[in-house]
C-alpha cells in the first residue's frame, strides 16, 4: 500500500489487529480449500442509531457487537468461523476512536478462530460496519427442516438486552447483567456445532426475539410451533414477554428429535457453561407457520372469553 491518509488508516487497522489480519493488500482473499466441509457466508451491518446509540456503549462495544453480530449466523447454521471480511464507512467524529472499535472486533474475532483477511473503507456521514464472514461446517442447519415431533431448545437466559434498550430509553441505566447481554454478546459457535452434530433438524439464532424468530422458523418449515412460556429461561429480573420479545440476543433456537434433545441436556452442562432449555414442540397441524404461546396467564381477556396475550412484535430494523 502506497501512502495516503486511507491507507495509513489501514496500516493502522492491521497494526491494530496484529495476527489476525492475514493476507491483505490484495484486491481480493484467497481462501484455502476445506475438504469434507461446506462452506457458509454471511454479511451483517452495524450502524449508528440504526443498532445502537453512541451514548450508551463505547467504542469498543461498537466493534464487539458488530462482529458477534455477523460470527452468530454462522452459528446458527452449526457452521465455524474462518474468516471475516470488514467494511467500514467512518465519519471525522470516528476517526479518532476507530483504534478502540478495532480492538473490540478483534476481542470477538480472536475468539471466534478466524482471522481478518479483507475489507473496504470509506468517509461517510454515519459509521457504518458491514461485515462479511466465511465458516465451513460438516453438518450444515438451516431453518426450514423443523418436523412434528421435535422438541424446541434455546441456549442461554433471555431479556437482558431488550431490558437495556428500554432502560436506555427511558433515559436510565441498565442493570450490569443486561448492559453486558447488550454490549458484549457471544456467537454461540460450539453450541451450534454441537447440536448440528447432534442431528438438529432447523436451527437460527434469536437476533429479532425468541417469538418472532420462532415465527421465522414456523413459517420457513411450514410447521405449528407450541412455546411454553413457564419454560422459557429468563435472565435477572426479566419477566416473560420481555424474555420472548427481546431481540440482540444471538442464542440459538433448535428444533430436535425428542430423543436427542434428552441426550443434549444430559450431556450438556458438562460441555458448556450456557444453559440449553427445552421451550416448546413442533406440533402436527393444519395450521402452518404460526407460534402458540402456553403455559402463561393472559394479560387480556376479549369479548368472547377468550384470553390473549399481548407481545411486542421483535426487533425490526425499520423501527423508530
Amino acid at each position: 500500500m502506497g501512502p495516503g491518509h486511507e491507507f495509513d488508516t489501514i496500516r493502522m487497522l492491521m497494526a491494530r489487529w496484529g495476527d489476525l489480519a492475514v493476507d491483505i493488500g490484495d484486491d481480493a482473499a484467497v481462501l484455502p480449500r476445506i475438504e469434507g466441509r461446506q462452506r457458509v457466508i454471511s454479511m451483517d451491518a452495524c450502524v449508528e442509531e440504526a443498532h445502537f446509540r453512541r451514548a450508551w456503549i463505547t467504542s469498543y462495544e461498537v466493534g464487539v457487537r458488530s462482529a458477534a453480530a455477523a460470527i452468530s449466523d454462522l452459528a446458527a447454521m452449526g457452521a465455524r468461523a474462518d474468516a471475516v471480511l470488514l467494511a467500514f464507512v467512518v465519519p471525522d467524529s470516528w476517526q479518532t476512536v476507530l483504534g478502540d472499535l478495532a480492538d473490540g472486533i478483534a476481542h470477538v474475532v480472536r475468539a471466534s478462530g478466524a482471522r481478518i483477511v479483507g475489507g473496504n473503507l470509506s468517509r461517510g456521514d454515519a459509521l457504518s460496519i458491514t461485515t462479511t464472514v466465511v465458516g465451513s461446517a460438516t453438518h450444515v442447519v438451516s431453518r426450514r427442516g423443523a418436523m412434528p415431533g421435535d422438541v424446541l431448545v434455546v441456549t442461554g437466559r433471555l431479556g437482558g438486552p431488550g431490558s437495556a434498550l428500554r432502560a436506555w430509553f427511558a433515559n436510565r441505566e441498565p442493570a450490569d447483567w443486561a448492559r453486558t447481554r447488550f454490549v458484549d454478546p457471544t456467537p454461540r459457535l460450539a453450541e451450534g456445532e454441537a447440536l448440528a452434530a447432534a442431528g438438529a433438524h432447523a436451527m437460527l439464532d434469536i437476533s429479532d426475539g425468541l417469538l418472532a424468530d420462532a415465527r421465522h422458523l414456523a413459517a420457513a418449515s411450514g410447521v405449528h410451533l407450541i412455546i411454553d412460556a413457564s419454560a422459557v429461561p429468563l435472565g435477572p429480573q426479566i419477566d416473560v414477554p420481555l424474555a420472548l420479545s427481546s431481540g440482540e440476543e444471538y442464542e440459538l433456537l433448535a428444533a430436535l428429535p425428542p430423543d436427542v434433545a434428552d441426550r443434549l441436556l444430559l450431556e450438556w452442562p458438562a460441555r458448556f457453561h450456557t444453559p440449553l432449555s427445552i421451550v416448546g414442540s413442533v406440533v402436527a397441524s393444519d395450521v402452518r407457520g404460526v407460534v402458540e404461546i402456553v403455559g402463561m396467564p393472559a394479560s387480556r381477556s376479549g369479548d368472547s372469553g377468550t384470553t390473549r396475550v399481548e407481545f411486542a412484535a421483535g426487533h425490526d430494523h425499520f423501527s423508530r
